[in-house]
């Protein structure tokens, strides 16, 4: 599912920030974001929320944004929206009142996904020129993107499966790298980043790192349709915070192409380990409980990463052993120090 980075929601809360006059923190799901108290919202307004990650498009209603978030990406102007933290408090996103826009025919309700409407696209770092390759083609329709949603956007259904006595689950580590999925599907073996399908080249890291594992002659043997997804964490990768030697692959997810389902853990661990002789992202617990609140979650995720202890963890992703249901959590102490 693509990422919601602009919506309709409603303000749940409203708070004082000790020893601020002129702004406040609202709460949107369960997402932080500071306020100017001029603005005069109120709880159970109906806004505008752009989420962290958000690229905004130079128009008039973004202009205020200019001195702090102005940023090029490919080339292009906008501004990009990222964890803050003003007098004390974390800020995450941008509210704005549904006026500012004017009469866009919306029919305003808590969940309309309005990110096309608004131009907002997700800003994403420039990448490598080994990691990125020579576009083939998009990425695959019958492949789901690796976006995991963060549990701040699940309000709802953290309590459903907090209700669930049947739902196990498990952490894994959320690796600070980029995004690769290996497939094979109906005799064709592909090789994606995050955003599209590559040109087959030795050159590309991507490619090299699938031909020293052997990732297209064990799909071939195995004879089935199935993607591998996981990150490319090493040198030249997001300033290798794990400070490895060369390129690695860590998968964090199987999906049969036929049936369009995750495997399990139990299929997923033995497939990696014994078939294709791959590492799998870091197990942190395979019993994991969900807390009472999904504060409690944010609060967990910060830590050091299992690969190098010197290295602040990006955050966890929590799935169930079924593979039916999953979330990440960010760690707020690194996207302060990253600037995500």
């Amino acid at each position: 599912m693509e990422r919601k980075l602009a919506s309709i929601q409603e303000i749940r809360d409203i708070v004082p920030i000790k020893g601020a006059d002129n702004i406040e923190l609202a709460t949107i799901n369960n997402w932080k974001v500071v306020v100017a108290k001029d603005v005069g919202h109120s709880v159970g307004d109906m806004v505008v929320y752009c989420e962290i990650d958000s690229f905004l498009p130079v128009r008039d209603e973004f202009e205020f944004l200019r001195k702090t978030s102005h940023r090029k990406m490919a080339g292009v102007e906008g501004f990009r929206l990222k964890t803050l933290k003003l007098r004390g408090a974390i800020s995450q996103g941008l509210i704005l009142p549904i006026s500012i826009f004017g009469d866009f025919g919306w029919t305003a309700y808590v969940g309309l996904d309005v990110t096309h409407r608004l131009g907002i696209v997700k800003y994403d770092p420039p990448i490598p020129a080994e990691l990125a390759g020579i576009a083939k083609g998009n990425f695959p329709s019958f492949i789901p993107k690796t976006d995991e949603n963060r549990i701040q956007n699940l309000t709802d259904e953290f309590v459903q499966w907090k209700a669930d006595p049947t739902l196990q689950w498990y952490e894994t580590e959320k690796l600070d790298g980029s995004s690769v999925t290996y497939f094979y599907n109906q005799g064709q073996f592909g090789v994606c980043s995050r955003n599209l399908e590559l040109e087959r080249n030795p050159d590309n890291t991507l490619w090299r790192v699938a031909a020293e594992l052997k990732i297209e002659e064990t799909l071939i043997d195995m004879g089935i349709n199935l993607a591998i997804q996981g990150e490319m964490i090493g040198e030249g990768i997001q300033g290798n915070p794990y400070k490895l030697s060369g390129q690695h692959f860590f998968a964090f997810n199987m999906f049969d192409i036929d049936t369009q389902s995750y495997y399990g853990l139990p299929m997923f661990m033995a497939t990696a380990e014994h078939t294709l002789d791959i590492k799998t992202v870091p197990i942190i617990n395979m019993d994991y409980k969900l807390p009472d609140t999904i504060d409690e979650i944010l609060e967990h995720v910060n830590g050091q990463s299992v690969l190098n202890s010197q290295a602040r963890r990006e955050g966890s992703v929590i799935r169930s052993l079924d593979r039916t249901k999953s979330f990440k959590g960010i760690s707020n102490k690194f996207l302060l120090k990253h600037g995500s």
